[in-house]
């Protein structure tokens, strides 16, 4: 059976909200460390209640997060500066192994950490003539919530991707006590203030500390400045 036509749709209003349509489901992902506090797998939290339409906030500031309650009025500076190229054209590193080979685009990381747990991504992509090694490869690559890293099967040249709904969830990272972007799912499509529709992705990260240098897209800044709206009562 082939996967349902998307239908869900994020419109990036201008130095405003996200405009979500398309009776998206939202919850909350919390990113699980562990034991040498690496982050591991996730964890479902919270699920909002069903929506067909519905406001995210995008500035940092509202009371009502994650819906937006207006603070953005206030003189939120919602520039979008990220590149309009799609994934492909934006790679700027990439790393060879025998069975697996990583792509990679730095200005999509939403400082998830998946990718530095044991030896590494990248060195496990190198080591991935071995099962082991390539499995745990595969599965940092899919648990990168911002699709800056896939990983690409050499002998079946085919790209390893997590089966997504469309769907969307706000991270929570309590080991570093923040709360991160929003984790959208599925291949749902982002338009920009000025009509620009962005590359349909699996998986991409939306920034909602307000503070990201590649808006729309997070850039980890969220978890430099300690962005926790819920906990400090905002």
């Amino acid at each position: 059976m082939e996967k349902e036509i998307n239908k869900g749709k994020i419109v990036v209003s201008k130095d405003g909200p996200y405009l979500v349509s398309g009776n998206l489901p939202l919850e909350r992902a919390e990113i699980v460390v562990d034991e040498n506090e690496e982050a591991c797998c996730w964890k479902k939290g919270k699920k909002y209640p069903a929506d067909e339409s519905y406001a995210l906030c995008r500035c940092g500031k509202s009371k009502t997060m994650p819906y937006c309650d207006g603070s953005h009025m206030a003189g939120f500076a919602g520039t979008e500066t990220a590149s309009r190229k799609k994934y492909l054209e934006q790679i700027d590193a990439k790393t060879l192994g025998p069975d697996l080979e990583l792509f990679d685009s730095r200005a999509l990381c939403a400082n998830a950490r998946f990718c530095g747990r044991k030896d590494g991504t990248w060195e496990l992509t190198k080591q991935s003539e071995d099962p082991q090694a390539k499995k745990m490869a595969i599965e940092q690559v899919c648990n990168c919530p911002a699709g800056r890293l896939t990983a690409w099967d050499k002998k079946l040249w085919k790209v390893c991707e997590p089966d997504f709904e469309e769907s969307l969830s706000i991270i929570d990272d309590p080991a570093i006590k923040v709360s991160g972007p929003i984790w959208v799912k599925g291949g749902v499509q982002i338009e920009a203030a000025d009509g620009f529709v962005y590359e349909k992705r699996n998986r991409v990260c939306l920034c909602r500390c307000g503070k990201s240098t590649n808006k729309p897209f997070c850039d980890g800044t969220h978890t430099r400045i300690g962005f926790n709206p819920e906990k400090d009562g905002q």
